[in-house]
């Protein structure tokens, strides 16, 4: 009699999700590197207007520009996932994605990891090729060439490709500059598994996986948490998502047993809604995904599974965030408590509002809102049920220079002496504006490139 070999058991990739934004916290990372069934670690840690923010840093010093919280980050986790074999994917290195990955050598040498692996992904500063361009755009339809000198910076949503690149070459450690936040987690399932590039479903499924885990702690209900209706419990140790990958893309959301937060059909439907226009066409640099089919299903407790995602050709087209300055915002605020303190509050806006009048304050936009009162919903506010007993009075105002900007909080803070009664509290400051739009850009005009180091 012959014996029948036992069936081999599904492959799984388990991916862990290390930040969900630049300035996370640092501690679930740890948790899920010393105590998690992971093969990868994914930290997520650029939105929108940090890369532009990256790149004013690096015009001030060459050698800035990544993350801040690198190095903290890496030297939290790095002994952990060197000793256990997980691997590291991360878009830290912003506007720097070498001078990152020099940081990183020289902490892995620090912490006795010769031989570690680490590769740069470079290639999304697109800057030069923008303004070689006629590019419109796409929330204002203006020239790019219109903003003239004001521009800091165009960086391209890169895809997949070049991380999956950088882990075939044996990298231990990926960071990259800009890229699209789900290919981040789809590089890792492509390299595992084999996904063909024209592979449309499950490239699909991938980019929903990463949708999923990009913001760590909002699927496994950091976000979702509404008191009374949708409780959370141990949200001060919120833990971060596992996400347990078939080769087939199928996806089961789950976190460490010892952690807080919870994870269920609710939290997962939730963050597959996250910033999402056409469910149905969802573009990525690397695939069109449709998440329109996709089903949710609790399985067990904290373990969620996803399905369904669908993917059609790439449009071959990039996006591009394209940041330039945008003038300055000064800002003063304070503050009154006790008995008429919204009358006291309303008659500083007054006098305020008429004092930057009266002083020739060259204001483009102003705003002034009673925090507490009208400050997310202004006029559309309903007014309060009961006399508030302590309101916080806020003036913020664009203007075209940095000393016009000083002018609106030193205008706040002289209302300590010469505004209502018992103000107090009083803060100001003043900034530089970074705005960022978005243009489409040719993905033949975009040559990432991976640079392979070893400590």
């Amino acid at each position: 009699m012959t014996a029948t070999a036992a069936p081999s058991k599904p492959r799984i990739v388990r991916l862990g999700v290390g930040a969900g934004y630049s300035g996370d916290r640092i501690e679930p990372a740890v948790e899920l590197a010393q105590q998690g069934d992971i093969d990868y670690l994914v930290f997520e840690c650029l939105a929108e207007r940090t890369i532009a923010l990256a790149q004013q840093a690096r015009l001030r010093d060459p050698e800035a520009g990544f993350d801040p919280l690198l190095a903290a980050r890496l030297r939290a986790v790095l002994p952990h996932c060197a000793a256990r074999g997980i691997r590291i994917l991360t878009n830290m290195g912003a506007a720097n994605p070498l001078g990152a990955a020099l940081c990183a050598m020289a902490i892995a040498a620090e912490l006795g990891l010769q031989g570690f692996k680490i590769a740069a992904v470079t290639g999304d500063d697109v800057l030069a090729a923008v303004q070689a361009g006629e590019h419109r755009l796409l929330e204002s339809g203006d020239t790019v060439a219109s903003l003239g000198e004001r521009v800091l910076s165009a960086n391209a949503y890169l895809g997949a490709a070049p991380m999956v690149q950088a882990l075939a070459q044996g990298a231990q450690l990926v960071i990259t500059g800009r890229a699209a936040d789900p290919a981040l987690f789809l590089a890792p399932l492509v390299h595992e598994f084999g996904w063909a590039w024209g592979d449309w479903q499950r490239l699909g499924q991938g980019t929903v996986v990463g949708h999923l885990l990009e913001c760590a702690g909002q699927v496994t209900g950091g976000y979702f948490a509404d008191p009374g209706f949708k409780d959370v419990p141990g949200l001060a140790r919120l833990g971060f998502p596992i996400g347990e990958v078939s080769e087939d893309g199928s996806l089961v959301v789950t976190k460490l047993v010892s952690a807080g937060g919870c994870v269920t059909e609710a939290t997962c439907k939730e963050q597959l809604l996250y910033e999402i226009h056409d469910p149905a066409r969802y573009l990525q640099p690397d695939v069109v995904a449709d998440f329109s089919a996709v089903t949710v299903q609790q399985i067990a407790p904290n373990r969620v599974r996803v399905s369904g995602g669908r993917g059609a050709p790439r449009s071959g087209l990039l996006k591009v965030s394209v940041g330039y300055r945008d003038g300055f915002v000064g800002e003063g605020q304070i503050a009154y408590a006790g008995p008429g303190a919204l009358a006291r509050a309303q008659l500083a806006q007054a006098i305020v509002e008429e004092r930057l009048a009266l002083t020739g304050v060259a204001v483009r936009e102003l705003r002034c809102e009673l925090i507490g009162v009208n400050a997310l919903h202004g006029a559309a506010s309903p007014a309060p049920s009961a006399e508030p007993y302590e309101v916080r009075l806020r003036v913020a105002a664009r203007t075209g220079t940095l000393a016009e900007a000083v002018r609106v909080g030193n205008e706040v803070e002289t209302l300590y002496t010469n505004g209502p009664a018992g103000g107090g509290g009083a803060s100001k400051s003043a900034r530089e504006i970074v705005a960022v739009q978005s243009v489409l850009l040719p993905e033949s005009a975009v040559s990432p490139q991976v640079h392979l180091m070893e400590a």
